[in-house]
C-alpha cells in the first residue's frame, strides 16, 4: 500500500507541476494535437486572423460594394466591423445583450445590421460608425437585407416575419403558423420572399400586399422543420432543405413542387437506431449554380450532393469526414465551397465532383463563411473564437 501511496503522490506532483508551468503545458498540448489531429492545430493557411471575439463566432458577412469590410457576430454578445485586408477593427456594434447570430450589410454597403438571439436588431451607418435604428422582436431566427432597397426582413420564433424600411422603421408583419419561421430569403425580383417554418411548411409572400401567394404543406411540404431555402439567379426556382433529409425544388410562379431530391443514408443503420437516424442527418445548406443547371445540397452526415436540374438526377456525391455546415457557389463558375465541422474549407469542381483545394487554420468547427465577388478570398468564423481570411485565388482558375 505504501508504494501505491507514493505512486499517487508522485502523480499528484506531476500534474500540479504541469499546471504551474503554463508554457510547458501549452507546448505539450500542441504536440499532442499534432499527433492526434494530423497537424490540425499547427497548420494555418489563412492570411489574416481576427481575434477580438472571446467566444464562438457565429456569423460573417462581407460588404457587397467593395468586399473590403467584414462584420462578425458571436456568442460573446458582440459584433465587429473590420477590414479584411489586415483584420483592423473599424468599429464595434455595441449594445447587444445576447449572442449575435445575424449580421449583414445592406446591398450598397451603406448600413450594417446586427441581430441577437433575444431579438434585438440594430442598424448602423457604416461611414459614420453610428447606430441609426434599433427594434426588438421575439427570439430571432434569421435576418436578411433586401437585394435592392434599404429594407430589412427577419423571421422570429413566434412564426412572424417582419419587414422594416431603414432608417424610418416603417413596419409590416407576415403572420406564419404558430411555430418558428426557421429560414427565409427575399427572391431576386425583390417583390416576394420565401419563408420556411418549423412545422415543415413553406410560404411565398407578396412583400407589397403582405399576402401569402403560395403555401406548401402536407405532402407538398416537408415532414420536419425547414433548415434552409435558396433561389436560382432569376428567382424562377426555389429549393428548400429540411431535417427530413429531403430537398425540394419548387416553381416560384406556381408554387408547385417540381421534384424532390432524397438522400438515401450511406451507411445502413441498426433498426434500433431508427429514431436516431433522423437525428444524425439533415439538409444543412443548399444553393444553385449560376453558370450551369446544377444545385448543391450539403448534409449533416458530410455528403455534398451535386444535382443536375435538367435531368433531376444526382450527378456527384462528394464525401466529407464530418458534417457540412454551409455551402456557397462561386458567382461565375461551377465551383462550390463547403465549410464543415472539421474546421476546413474545401473547393469542389461541380462538373467532375473532384476536390480542387482545402484550407485549414481553425482548431474548431467552422460556423459560417463568406466568399468575395471575384472568388479570391474566403472569410470564415469558428467555434475557436476566431475569424480568418483565406486567399483562394489560383492562377489556373
Amino acid at each position: 500500500p505504501s508504494a501505491d501511496d507514493l505512486a499517487d503522490e508522485m502523480e499528484d506532483v506531476d500534474f500540479e507541476d504541469d499546471g504551474a508551468e503554463e508554457p510547458d503545458g501549452e507546448a505539450w498540448e500542441t504536440e499532442d494535437d499534432e499527433g492526434v489531429e494530423e497537424g490540425m492545430e499547427p497548420q494555418d493557411d489563412s492570411e489574416v486572423t481576427f481575434a477580438l471575439h472571446s467566444a464562438s463566432v457565429f456569423c460573417v458577412s462581407l460588404d457587397p460594394k467593395t468586399n473590403t469590410l467584414a462584420v462578425t457576430g458571436g456568442e460573446d454578445d458582440k459584433a465587429f466591423v473590420w477590414r479584411v485586408s489586415d483584420g483592423e477593427l473599424l468599429f464595434e456594434c455595441s449594445g447587444h445583450k445576447d449572442s449575435v447570430t445575424c449580421a449583414s450589410f445592406s446591398h450598397d454597403s451603406v448600413f450594417v445590421a446586427t441581430g441577437d438571439m433575444s431579438g434585438l436588431i440594430k442598424v448602423w451607418r457604416v461611414d459614420a460608425k453610428e447606430e441609426v435604428w434599433s427594434f426588438e422582436v421575439g427570439d430571432l431566427e434569421w435576418m436578411e437585407w433586401h437585394p435592392q432597397a434599404h429594407v430589412l426582413l427577419a423571421g422570429t420564433a413566434d412564426g412572424n416575419s417582419w419587414m422594416w424600411k431603414i432608417p424610418s422603421g416603417d413596419c409590416k408583419t407576415f403572420q406564419g403558423p404558430a411555430c418558428p419561421a426557421t429560414c427565409g430569403r427575399i427572391l431576386p425580383d425583390g417583390k416576394r420572399a420565401v419563408v420556411g417554418y418549423e412545422d415543415g411548411t413553406m410560404r411565398i409572400w407578396d412583400l407589397k400586399q403582405g399576402t401569402s401567394l403560395h403555401v406548401l404543406k402536407g405532402q407538398d411540404g416537408h415532414q420536419d422543420p425547414l433548415t434552409c431555402v435558396a433561389s436560382n439567379q432569376d428567382g424562377s426556382l426555389i429549393m428548400t432543405g429540411s431535417v427530413d433529409c429531403h430537398a425540394k425544388l419548387v416553381n416560384s410562379a406556381t408554387g408547385k413542387v417540381v421534384c424532390v431530391f432524397k438522400m438515401e443514408s450511406t451507411a445502413p443503420k441498426a433498426p434500433a437506431g431508427e429514431g436516431e437516424e433522423a437525428e444524425s442527418n439533415s439538409v444543412e445548406s443548399l444553393g444553385f449554380c449560376n453558370v450551369m443547371p446544377l444545385a448543391a445540397v450539403g448534409y449533416l452526415d458530410g455528403t455534398l450532393a451535386i444535382y443536375d436540374l435538367s435531368t433531376q438526377t444526382l450527378r456527384h456525391k462528394c464525401q466529407h469526414e464530418s458534417g457540412i455546415v454551409q455551402l456557397l457557389w462561386e458567382e461565375s463558375s461551377a465551383v462550390v465551397y463547403t465549410c464543415s465541422l472539421d474546421g476546413a474549407v474545401r473547393l469542389w469542381d461541380a462538373r467532375s465532383g473532384k476536390m480542387i483545394s482545402e484550407y485549414r487554420g481553425h482548431s474548431a468547427e467552422i460556423l459560417d463563411f463568406a466568399v468575395n465577388k471575384d472568388a479570391s478570398i474566403v472569410v470564415t468564423t469558428s467555434g475557436d473564437h476566431q475569424a480568418k481570411v483565406f486567399c483562394v485565388q489560383r492562377p489556373d482558375r
